[in-house]
């Protein structure tokens, strides 16, 4: 490859998920981030794209995968791009599944040791869950589709009445929802950078407004409506406990490129809450603000994403 030619990169946003407008949002402003001098950008949307993706396929070097749940952080493309021969900046198809599935990589965690909160798991046409939630874990509990991010159809629940809409809501999302016990303490995220030899970013500490009884999708996405402090306000030893455990939770899972993991610190120490293979890229989104703290800005980000991707290959 000549070292003056551009790479050709193909930008995957949008999609089909119920998180397709993030990601839309997130591919603009990886692609307004994207060097010009370097790299030679052409947007697919796989919703409506893939055939003129695999016409493509010869002639591009990179795909930059800024795709969210459902059939683009979940494996699917991974292996598609995978059979393409086309390289990428995230994780393979088993480390996009895996994390994808809460049930799946809360059972690696605890296999591995690392600390993760009680849950319960209940399933569409399941006989009166609500009694074997009230039987096997104490209120209030969080309730998720199992295969879902950005806290799509998440809800606190505090007293028994408020048990079958919150399923009903996350029903619409998933044919599996977890019930996991509600964790008190400081919400914290810790992003990692690399393949081989990955390195954790700065934490990032999250505090929601009065507003927003948690992190949930508006919180995340709306200017404002949180304030994010990086690094977080901890000592040395935690700061170190818990990016140790990250960097864990990233090599359990067999993750490539990147990851965000997100965690609660409580009273007895930090808890695993879930590991984002594609992480939002947008205007106020965790992991930029934290390579940014790191030294990174944007667009030097995208090169070492991109680099990542190419050192797979």
């Amino acid at each position: 490859m000549a070292a003056s030619r551009k790479l050709k990169v193909a930008l995957l946003m949008g999609g089909s998920s119920a998180e397709r407008e993030v990601s839309l949002m997130s591919g603009k402003t990886v692609l307004k981030n994207l060097d010009p001098a370097k790299y030679e950008v052409t947007r697919y949307d796989p919703a409506t794209d893939l055939q003129r993706l695999v016409q493509d396929a010869p002639q591009t070097d990179v795909a930059v995968v800024m795709l969210h749940g459902r059939g683009g952080e979940d494996g699917c493309l991974q292996g598609f791009l995978d059979c393409l021969g086309v390289p990428y900046q995230c994780s393979g198809v088993l480390g996009c599944a895996v994390a994808m599935n809460k049930t799946v990589s809360k059972a690696l965690f605890r296999q591995a040791g690392l600390p993760v909160a009680d849950d319960v798991l209940v399933w569409r046409g399941q006989p009166e869950p609500e009694k074997k939630i009230l039987a096997e874990i104490k209120l209030p509990v969080v309730i998720k589709p199992i295969n879902e991010g950005s806290s799509v159809g998440i809800t606190i629940v505090h007293k028994p009445e408020d048990l079958g809409p919150a399923l009903e809501l996350a029903f619409k999302y998933d044919e599996e929802v977890m019930v996991e016990a509600f964790l008190k303490g400081v919400e914290l995220t810790a992003s990692v950078i690399g393949n081989r030899d990955p390195r954790a970013l700065p934490l990032i500490e999250i505090v929601p407004t009065d507003r927003y009884a948690f992190f949930d999708y508006e919180a995340k996405y709306k200017p404002g409506a949180t304030t994010e402090i990086c690094p977080a306000r901890l000592d040395a030893d935690i700061t170190a406990r818990i990016q140790d455990l990250a960097l864990k939770a990233h090599r359990c899972l067999g993750l490539k490129g990147y990851s965000r993991t997100d965690l609660i610190l409580t009273d007895e120490g930090p808890v695993l809450l879930e590991v984002n293979t594609i992480p939002g890229m947008t205007e106020t989104s965790l992991l930029p603000q934290a390579a940014a703290k790191a030294g990174l800005d944007y667009p030097a980000l995208m090169d070492r994403l991109i680099a990542l991707a190419l050192e797979k290959r």
